[in-house]
């Protein structure tokens, strides 16, 4: 029989003993220290400011869980994220950029173009509601106001009355009568219809490389050599010597100023 057969239940009968020792020490600290107690539950006022804050409080959460709707209804997300997407598929690069590459891009390309507008919000608005020098109704409407005035200066008249139609209104005598509930999808489709506008003149010098080379390999003779992998290396070495990101980037945040 072997030394280490021999030792083998010390071994584990020390182990066992080190790892109750262990136990005991951890729930004699955990004892030790003081654990706030935190009790969430119903209870019946008089006062109807308590009321009214519990009612802010669950209004608060609501906006917080439709959030990154409201990021994508009411900024310059969906205009952005979208030229970025075609711009790849134009490219042919496939997954390059990945997608949270150009998710992160468009994410923060909007904080910056929308900072002027919520930083107006958040003064005008938030401030002071939180200093108490207005009501809970006055800080929604000074906060929606700059959004709205953003959305008015990117949203196309046709789209606008359409849905100004759609929705049965007289005809506004000016921008305070149209409802933010009509203005929010007309903002948006105006949106899409200006990233698909951006996305086509983007597409045209990429397009025009991969109609020269397939020429070019169907004058050879070369058939059966798909024309992606000779014209990718082309439209890359194009974008890069316009330094099509800084182009890019600056024409779509100097078109929503």
């Amino acid at each position: 029989m072997s030394l280490f057969s021999v030792k083998r239940p010390v071994f584990f009968g020390l182990a066992v003993l080190i790892t109750m020792v262990a136990v005991v020490l951890a729930a004699k600290s955990a004892l030790a220290v003081s654990i706030p107690d935190i009790n969430i539950g119903l209870a019946n006022t008089d006062n109807p400011s308590k009321v009214a804050s519990a009612m802010e409080i669950i209004l608060v959460l609501t906006v917080l869980s439709v959030a990154p709707a409201i990021l994508l209804m009411t900024t310059s997300f969906t205009r952005l994220i979208i030229v970025f997407g075609f711009l790849r598929q134009a490219i042919g690069t496939q997954q390059m950029p990945p997608n949270q590459v150009l998710l992160g891009l468009a994410l923060f390309l909007t904080f910056f173009i929308m900072q002027p507008v919520w930083q107006k919000a958040n003064k005008e608005g938030i401030q002071p509601y939180l200093n108490e020098e207005i009501t809970f109704n006055q800080a929604v409407n000074r906060v929606t106001q700059p959004l709205r005035q953003f959305m008015f200066r990117q949203t196309r008249e046709k789209d606008l009355a359409l849905f100004v139609h759609m929705a049965k209104l007289e005809r506004p005598r000016d921008k305070s009568d149209i409802p933010t509930l009509v203005l929010i999808p007309a903002f948006m489709i105006s949106e899409l219809k200006t990233a698909f506008q951006i996305s086509f003149v983007l597409y045209i010098p990429f397009l025009i490389i991969d109609m020269v080379v397939s020429s070019v390999l169907l004058s050879m003779g070369m058939m059966m050599l798909p024309p992606i992998l000779i014209s990718l290396p082309f439209k890359l070495l194009l974008f890069v010597l316009v330094d099509g990101w800084n182009l890019l980037v600056g024409s779509m945040v100097k078109s929503f100023f």
